[in-house]
């Protein structure tokens, strides 16, 4: 798993210490062993663990911008923790209204020593965060209607919706004002996937022009 992750992170163009490599590992075994009574994800072998969950998920990594994020509907962690053990700088909450998941998370954060990570047991319409975030992160947790209908409150005056997808979101986008809003897609490459991912940019119009 330590080879195949640091190949990756070599195609990523991304510099992790040896520390926070250990620790994207220790992750996945956290993980592997809570998912063998939680059931907390499907992909259970190492080397898909590695490409479809830290690989998939550090392919953001360089499009962040801001100190303050939320993963909303993060299930077992994702895309957050990985970020956050990239980016110890940054804050990250996580955010799941499912008990066996947040307690998963809290183990982790605490096992892994993640002082940049809050978890929040919330449903996304009842959280209200004292301190707005630069970014709301998503990966496949809802349409993307839904995610800036209900995540909005959340944002900054100049934050912006960052949503992960498996496929290029074609009925989605249609769906969307994009005369109220600045929307850009990114395609991700991810090593060793050969499935299509992407990153949707979406930043509310009038939060562009007050800022």
């Amino acid at each position: 798993m330590r080879h195949q992750l640091g190949q990756g992170l070599s195609e990523l163009d991304i510099d992790l210490s040896d520390v926070q490599q250990q620790l994207l590992i220790q992750y996945l075994e956290l993980l592997s062993r809570w998912n063998k009574t939680y059931n907390l994800t499907a992909i259970r072998d190492d080397s898909s663990m590695v490409t479809k969950h830290l690989l998939d998920s550090l392919a953001v990594l360089p499009h962040l911008q801001g100190q303050r994020f939320i993963d909303v509907g993060t299930g077992a962690g994702l895309p957050g923790i990985p970020l956050a053990i990239a980016s110890p700088d940054r804050h990250f909450s996580l955010l799941d209204s499912n008990g066996k998941k947040t307690r998963f998370l809290v183990h982790a954060a605490n096992e892994l020593a993640l002082d940049n990570v809050e978890v929040v047991k919330s449903r996304v319409a009842d959280f209200v965060p004292k301190i707005a975030y630069d970014a709301v992160l998503s990966r496949a947790f809802a349409s993307l209607d839904d995610m800036i209908n209900g995540c909005r409150h959340m944002l900054t005056s100049s934050g912006e919706f960052l949503a992960m997808k498996g496929q290029y979101p074609d009925e989605e986008l249609t769906q969307l004002d994009t005369g109220l809003m600045q929307v850009s897609v990114v395609d991700l490459q991810v090593p060793g996937l050969s499935e299509y991912r992407c990153l949707l940019r979406i930043r509310p119009q009038k939060d562009l022009e007050q800022a």
